[in-house]
């Protein structure tokens, strides 16, 4: 009995001991990091940088606005009459006489809504006298209607640019309506069978204005 008394109560302290280090492991480690779910990952127009987005929005805009401009087909027919029977066109001549559509047919005709105050009719019209004067060959018409001006504004208008071509006067804007010229300048080109063949916005350059002269002059090379 005495020899088994020291061999249990070195057993009973080791085990004391081991519990005691065991307490002290747990009660001084440090506590474990809580770790925050990663990054949900963004979608993936997310991705795209801002520039992309404001370029890929620039190019949708300025495609359907070369649409409208354009006037062929399906986009630019309600706006531009494109593909239908021109509308009526009959208006007091400046200095004289009349401007009528009607008395045109067998002619190309290129018909220009505008006003003297629009700064980019000023802008349009010796670039029209170029065309009048370079396709007169093929019979074209060109013709300007002054929209809701008296007939010497229009006329001092037309004379201080030189224009070769005739100006109308729509003292009612009653043709502006009927055409649906609403906005100035709008240019509207015309073929030989009095169809309306294409159509554009104003403030145009040379380019738009041999594309739209093309649609009524087949056969005819036509160049800015």
């Amino acid at each position: 009995m005495r020899t088994t008394f020291p061999i249990v109560a070195g057993l009973v302290s080791g085990v004391v001991v081991a519990a005691l280090v065991i307490v002290l492991l747990v009660v001084l480690a440090p506590e474990p990091a809580l770790t925050s779910p990663g990054p949900t990952a963004p979608p993936a127009t997310a991705s795209l940088h801002p520039v992309t987005l404001a370029t890929a929005t620039a190019t949708a805009t300025a495609n359907a606005t070369a649409g409208a401009s354009a006037g062929a087909g399906s986009s630019g027919a309600g706006l531009f009459h494109v593909g239908e029977v021109a509308p009526p066109l009959r208006v007091v001549a400046v200095g004289g006489g009349s401007i009528d559509l009607a008395r045109l047919r067998g002619k190309p005709v290129w018909v220009n809504f505008m006003r003297t105050d629009c700064p980019p009719c000023r802008d349009e019209f010796p670039l029209m006298n170029g065309f009048a004067v370079r396709y007169a060959s093929t019979n074209l018409v060109v013709v300007a209607v002054d929209v809701r001006e008296s007939e010497a504004v229009a006329g001092d208008f037309a004379l201080s640019l030189d224009a070769t071509f005739p100006v109308g006067l729509d003292a009612d804007g009653a043709a502006q309506t009927a055409w649906g010229a609403i906005v100035l300048p709008v240019h509207f080109w015309v073929d030989a069978q009095g169809i309306v063949r294409d159509g554009a916005l104003g403030g145009i350059g040379p380019d738009i204005m041999a594309r739209g002269l093309s649609t009524i002059l087949p056969g005819v090379s036509v160049t800015p």
